[in-house]
């Protein structure tokens, strides 16, 4: 459990990707704050096991299934939100797809899926929340990268995650005269889900941990951040620093 916490009550989040390690972490700590969760996830046994958590510690939580590539079950998955809780505040981006697939060998189709998910399925999120925060006062978008560096294979996964730290600033430029603050997080050398290899060492002499990810979440959701827009924070341990594959 992350050990960093704001006071989120009376807030809600939407997360995609919720099934996933950081997905799930950074939802146990929204909760943990007083937000109220919905927890969307191609998955929705993972979704669903991570509400069974977050109802069981007294929170709120609302679990769905939703494809994000698809606007037609994202739109939906934003509506039953809303119907649920009223508004959404927090919007986190979680949801992707990684094909170890190098160049030469990538099909059409994973190639195209990965982009689908990595940063259509972002877009379709930004976009409509976006119109739901600023009708509502403004709001928080957080999505979830990788580091900048490249990868021994994952073409298709890089192309995406590139597209989100563009969008993210490109977001936080138009977006932000309307009170909505878009930020990335580029997750790197982090344990869990079938992300891309990374190496085993960086100058903290270990290798992140999903909470160290929902740590800082929760900082660009509280006040404390309220002057940070269009950032993409790398949190790799300092595993860039020593030429180590950041994603």
């Amino acid at each position: 459990m992350c050990q960093f916490s704001v006071d989120l009550r009376g807030r809600t989040a939407l997360l995609t990707g919720a099934g996933t390690a950081c997905g799930a972490a950074i939802a146990l700590a929204l909760a943990a704050s007083g937000a109220n969760v919905s927890l969307c996830d191609i998955n929705i046994e993972r979704a669903e096991a991570v509400a069974d958590k977050i109802i069981a510690g007294g929170g709120e939580a609302l679990a769905q299934h939703s494809d994000v590539s698809n606007r037609f079950q994202a739109a939906t998955m934003i509506e039953r939100a809303r119907d649920r809780f009223g508004s959404i505040d927090i919007l986190v981006n979680a949801a992707g797809a990684y094909q170890a697939a190098p160049l030469l060998q990538l099909d059409e189709w994973d190639w195209r899926r990965q982009l689908e998910l990595n940063a259509t399925g972002t877009f379709f999120c930004m976009q409509l929340v976006a119109r739901v925060m600023a009708d509502e006062g403004g709001g928080v978008i957080i999505n979830l990268t990788a580091g900048g560096g490249s990868l021994p294979a994952g073409v298709g996964y890089v192309a995406g995650k590139s597209a989100v730290s563009a969008l993210t600033r490109q977001a936080a430029r138009e977006l932000g005269p309307r009170g909505i603050r878009v930020n990335a997080i580029a997750a790197g050398n982090i344990s869990g889900d079938a992300m891309p290899a990374a190496a085993e060492r960086s100058p903290l002499t270990r290798r992140g941990r999903a909470e160290d990810i929902a740590g800082t979440a929760l900082f660009l959701c509280s006040a404390a951040a309220d002057y940070i827009t269009g950032q993409v924070i790398l949190v790799d341990g300092g595993a860039s620093l020593l030429g180590a594959p950041p994603a």
